[in-house]
């Protein structure tokens, strides 16, 4: 059974940074398409990063430069990098396996609470 566990969430004040991680089991994360999604209070979850099996990386417009996603192929475990934090990135982060365009579905973790303080 793939499981995905997030890690590292927690509260910092405008400007700083966090690191998430999430470790995989059950899957190998540099074969598949890993991705953070995040969801705010009243609403949808969204992407906000992902990366491919081959490395290419996309971004929302609203993390782009601020936030970096990557992957420990040896840990088997997925990161996301976040600075330069703004109280709107205040969510629950995601991370998920990804596999939609081979007619699969969207795996989650349970998440993890990101709190920017104003």
């Amino acid at each position: 059974q793939v499981q995905l566990v997030e890690s590292g969430g927690g509260l910092v004040q405008t400007g700083g940074s966090l690191r998430l991680s999430c470790a995989a089991s059950g899957s190998i994360v540099r074969l598949s398409t890993m991705a953070w999604y995040r969801q705010a209070p009243g609403q949808q979850r969204a992407l906000v990063a992902e990366i491919t099996s081959l490395g290419s990386t996309n971004y929302a417009d609203s993390v782009k430069g601020r936030f970096t996603i990557s992957r420990d192929n040896a840990k088997n475990t997925l990161y996301l990098q976040m600075n330069s934090l703004k109280p709107e990135d205040t969510a629950v982060y995601y991370c998920a396996r990804d596999r939609r365009q081979l007619g699969g579905t969207l795996l989650w973790g349970q998440g993890t609470q990101v709190t920017v303080s104003s």
